[in-house]
């Protein structure tokens, strides 16, 4: 899901024109309905995607306070976990679901091991097939919120797959698997658990067909393995981890009435974990001083006068766009101060010594805020060179006014990084706050992370700097309020609805990218 992406998008003139405020109907302080959005789907030629965000999983103070709902799937092989936990996805009809299964998490065979395995003599369907600490520890992570890596298991060459797949940002967790109850620990780790009774004739007609199907097994093989293994497994582990459900499914995805239930319930769970951020954050009295993580780049005449030209509404685009670059050029270069550097000594053409310093760090990566955060992109390209960027796309809920999560594309190793996050504009810090707590999901140590934007608001200051203490924000101007629409006062740049074709277009098209990578 997150691969390293060096794309030049946003390098071009229209892009700026994201930094200029739309005309249309403006953001409300208030967290009451707005206006009647578009429905959250998008329509291809073949199914319909439902494509909402990601609400906040986290407070004000920057910090998780809710966790994934994780429901448990268990079964005898072949009972139809996949086919049930795909309806209660489909009947759920939310974003940000997670389909985890157990397959994927079975130990890599020894030589000794893969022969037995060659001629249907190895047990996979015994507890200790499975590697049940990786198990845990992945879904312990993912259910808090944190990116996790999940190995990819062939059943051809009984080993994994040397690229393993990165997932993260899940609101549900559905995790199938016939030993799905068979640790405690993992039991501890579901919300609803969910046993799939299915007929034991029908399990090894769809054992049959899938082995010989999906994985080249050959009939005399599957119905050895069946009889020696799986059968007696079901009878000694698997059936009587029937007691342990919450809720048990006879006749696996046809029975409706049974996934009705389970999505009612899930729903009600759902709703009495939604949060408010941008809510509290524009409400908050903040009459501290500014904090001491802030550096705001000195007003030389030079700054001042860029200044004028692009926050007179008399400017024109290009002039604007121009004068933008300008500014985003000095602020980047004023950021890379921050950057750790060390004594080095290196030789001059003339045969000299030359005492110097070098950047003291493994990588540099530059991530921006979708939408006006990419207009930043080329300013940091100009004086970094060969710097990894990555991308997240977060938006504003109309009817909630909750900021919402709906794509992201970071850099492999990206926790090794110190990390330049770049948004045009900051108001209430509620975006920047949820793109720092994708960075912290990500394993990226909090003080190597550094906020840079072209303008902000004293509340978005407060705000980003409570949350994250050792998060450096760097600015070229700190302006004092916000109006009732949340834009910056007195702000920048003119007004005009350039972009709002756009902003349509990038969010569908990343929802469908993630989408498509999003299996697991």
């Amino acid at each position: 899901m997150e691969t390293e992406s060096r794309s030049d998008s946003g390098s071009g003139e229209d892009s700026l024109d994201r930094l200029l405020p739309p005309t249309g109907a403006p953001r409300r302080k208030s967290a009451t309905s707005l206006s009647k959005s578009e429905p959250p789907l998008l329509r291809t030629g073949t199914r319909t995607i439902y494509t909402a965000g990601r609400p906040p999983w986290y407070d004000e103070h920057g910090a998780q306070s809710k966790e994934a709902f994780v429901i448990g799937l268990c079964g005898g092989s072949a009972s139809g976990k996949t086919t049930v936990a795909n309806k209660i996805i489909e009947a759920l009809d939310v974003p940000w679901v997670v389909l985890l299964s157990m397959d994927s998490f079975y130990k890599v065979l020894s030589p000794e091991e893969q022969a037995l395995a060659a001629t249907n003599d190895y047990n996979f369907d015994h507890p200790a097939a499975f590697d049940f600490e990786l198990l845990v520890a992945t879904l312990r992570k993912l259910k808090q919120g944190k990116s996790v890596k999940i190995p990819v298991y062939d059943f051809t060459t009984h080993g994994r797959q040397k690229d393993w797949k990165n997932v993260y940002g899940a609101s549900v967790i559905i995790f199938e698997g016939i030993m799905s109850f068979a640790d405690k620990e993992l039991l501890q780790l579901l919300d609803m658990k969910i046993f799939v009774d299915t007929d034991s004739d029908i399990r090894l007609v769809r054992r049959l067909r899938r082995d010989i199907t999906e994985r080249g097994r050959d009939i005399e093989g599957v119905i050895k393995q069946y009889n020696k293994f799986v059968k007696p497994a079901f009878e000694q582990y698997i059936e009587p981890a029937m007691r342990l459900a919450d809720i048990v499914v006879p006749r696996g995805g046809g029975n409706m009435v049974a996934i009705d239930l389970i999505v009612q319930h899930v729903h009600s769970q759902l709703e009495e974990r939604e949060l408010s951020v941008r809510a509290l954050l524009a409400s908050a009295q903040q009459t501290q001083p500014l904090p001491q993580t802030l550096s705001v780049l000195e007003s030389t005449p030079q700054v001042r006068g860029l200044h004028t030209i692009i926050r007179n509404k008399e400017t024109c685009r290009d002039e604007f766009i121009f004068y933008s670059k300008r500014l985003m050029r000095l602020l980047i270069e004023h950021a890379l101060t921050f950057l750790p550097s060390q004594p080095c000594v290196v030789q001059t053409p003339q045969g000299h010594e030359y005492k110097g310093r070098s950047y003291k760090g493994k990588g540099i990566t530059g991530v921006s805020i979708l939408r006006a955060g990419e207009t930043m992109e080329p300013a940091l390209r100009a004086v970094c060179k060969d710097v990894r960027i990555g991308k997240i796309l977060i938006q504003t809920n109309l009817d909630s006014g909750e900021p919402e999560l709906h794509y992201l594309r970071l850099p492999k190793d990206i926790s090794e990084d110190h990390v330049i996050l770049m948004d045009s504009t900051v108001s209430t810090g509620a975006a920047a706050m949820m793109a720092i707590r994708v960075l912290l999901d990500h394993e990226v140590q909090e003080d190597k992370i550094m906020l840079v934007s072209l303008l902000m608001a004293e509340l978005g200051v407060h705000s980003v700097a409570y949350a994250f203490p050792k998060v450096k924000i760097i600015t070229t101007a700190v302006d004092k309020s916000l109006d009732d629409y949340l834009h910056v006062i007195p702000g920048i740049g003119k007004l005009t609805n350039a972009h709002t074709h756009a902003h349509c277009c990038i969010a569908k098209r990343f929802t469908c990218s993630y989408l498509s990578e999003r299996k697991i």
